[in-house]
């Protein structure tokens, strides 16, 4: 029998992965992935997009590059950095990775040891969790409001426990719960974190996926210490399968990152990076991202819409201005994830709440997804979930 390393014999299949799954059966209306639409994706301009490829730099394209990553994609994420998130920053301070989820990986392995802490809203993204799990640290939740991370209770926690090293957030259409951080909050934190040794990790793949609210400020332009790493993603915005993100840091942090991620891949994809950038000059990603935002703003409209009418007065919502997520609260006493084989046998899916909480707990939530699925689609299906709800409430 193999012998395996102690962390890898506490490896189990991933929710991520058997959610996923779900969406392969074409029975199942699956709110459960966290998925584009398809639809959008720009097949015929991209056929383009190779040609040009080729056309001008040939092998050249499909040859190895440098860690940090092909020059004119950071140059154009410079210019979106500064537009769309009021980032002014340099090609040398960003790090293509092979998606943001590697961002997250490097991140946790170059500034976090076994048994020290991250700290993190409550509840946060699953990926995050999974990409931090092998380091072995501890996890502090920060409690949460309708604005969302509190400054004040993450002050008590900075305070007090000096082996935070690291606080991951997404104050821009969180996942799972879809809330966004107003202007004030963010500030507020800020001058939180300004008084500790700590580095922020701000992960912000859905900044551009906006429906009702102007853009804000992202944290990273309100950092005068370089305490905060700022992590961007062409996943939701473009094509997923290129497995494109950023990572964007103070110059030390830069280093090491880099070092490490040589250990890791070498480099990201130089075609898919070149794919990429080519996009970005030969078509208006900004045309194509307001398409997105219509498309996904009707379906999110939609699914509340259908929400209101199915679901019982005692189930809450979140009514998000952006991203691709909606976060139901249940009546207390009412588990989640024991209603998933119920909703199931009615091929219906959706993501129970537990495992947004790195500690466990908190099963009267579920997140949906409305991004990736069609209209008709989406009624019908929360017309089934409404079904179960309804039929558990009776008991």
């Amino acid at each position: 029998m193999t012998k395996f390393s102690d962390f890898a014999n506490t490896l189990k299949a991933s929710d991520i992965a058997e959610l996923l799954e779900l969406t392969e059966k074409p029975e199942v209306i699956s709110f459960a992935g966290g998925l584009p639409a398809p639809e959008l994706f720009p097949i015929e301009e991209m056929k383009q997009v190779d040609q040009a490829i080729y056309e001008k730099e040939g092998r050249k394209a499909v040859q190895y590059g440098t860690t940090e990553g092909y020059v004119p994609l950071r140059e154009e994420i410079a210019r979106r950095m500064k537009k769309s998130f009021f980032v002014d920053c340099q090609p040398k301070d960003i790090v293509i990775t092979t998606g943001s989820q590697q961002g997250l990986f490097i991140l946790s392995q170059i500034l976090v040891n076994k048994d020290e802490t991250i700290a993190m809203e409550s509840p946060s993204y699953m990926g995050a969790i999974m990409a931090f799990n092998p380091v072995r640290p501890n996890y502090i939740e920060v409690p949460t409001d309708d604005k969302g991370i509190i400054p004040e209770e993450l002050d008590k926690i900075l305070a007090t426990d000096k082996s935070v090293r690291m606080i991951y957030v997404i104050p821009e259409f969180q996942n799972p719960t879809g809330i966004t951080w107003p202007v004030e909050r963010r500030k507020a934190f800020m001058d939180v974190i300004n008084k500790y040794d700590v580095v922020v990790v701000e992960d912000d793949p859905y900044g551009e996926i906006r429906y009702d609210i102007e853009k804000l400020p992202s944290l990273k332009s309100m950092d005068t210490q370089g305490k905060v790493v700022f992590l961007g993603s062409f996943s939701k915005i473009f094509m997923p399968g290129l497995r494109l993100g950023w990572t964007i840091a103070n110059p030390e942090i830069i280093d090491k990152f880099v070092k490490f991620k040589q250990a890791v891949d070498l480099g990201t994809s130089t075609f898919g990076q070149r794919q990429a950038a080519y996009y970005c000059q030969m078509f208006d990603m900004d045309a194509h991202i307001k398409e997105i935002n219509a498309l996904y703003a009707k379906r999110r409209d939609l699914m509340c819409e259908s929400m209101k009418k199915y679901f019982p007065a005692e189930c809450k919502f979140t009514y998000p201005q952006g991203g691709l997520f909606t976060w139901v609260t249940l009546p207390e006493g009412m588990d989640a994830k024991e209603l998933m084989p119920k909703c199931l046998a009615k091929d219906v899916a959706y993501v129970p709440g537990g495992i947004f909480y790195p500690n466990g707990g908190n099963g009267n939530h579920f997140r949906l997804n409305y991004s990736n699925m069609p209209e008709d689609r989406i009624v019908e299906g929360i017309k089934r979930l409404g079904e179960v709800l309804k039929e558990e409430l009776s008991k």
